[in-house]
């Protein structure tokens, strides 16, 4: 599991973003033993706000840079690109369940 800094503006905090260099499934139970609502999926990642950093870093997420992380996630295969985002219904990536 990695994980970005809490960066993102949004909603009054900031955000960070975690991912699996794995699976959707590992990713997907990883947030539920988390605790992060299903809610804050997003089609390959997870948003986390900045309040639950440390928790899912103490949780075994492995902090990494910005650009480590679109790095790994663009070699995971699972990364959905911006063009995807806006289609109608995004197919899970290769072969992964979808939520």
């Amino acid at each position: 599991m990695l994980i970005d800094q809490p960066i993102w503006p949004a909603h009054n905090t900031v955000w960070a973003h975690i991912i699996s260099d794995t699976s959707l499934d590992e990713l997907h139970d990883f947030a539920h033993r988390a605790g992060i609502p299903r809610q804050g999926f997003d089609l390959d990642h997870y948003d986390v706000p900045a309040r639950m950093w440390e928790q899912l870093v103490g949780l075994g997420a492995q902090p990494v840079s910005v650009r480590e992380f679109v790095r790994s996630l663009e070699a995971s295969g699972l990364r959905i690109s911006q063009r995807e985002r806006r289609l109608p219904s995004v197919p899970p990536p290769r072969g992964q369940s979808s939520p």
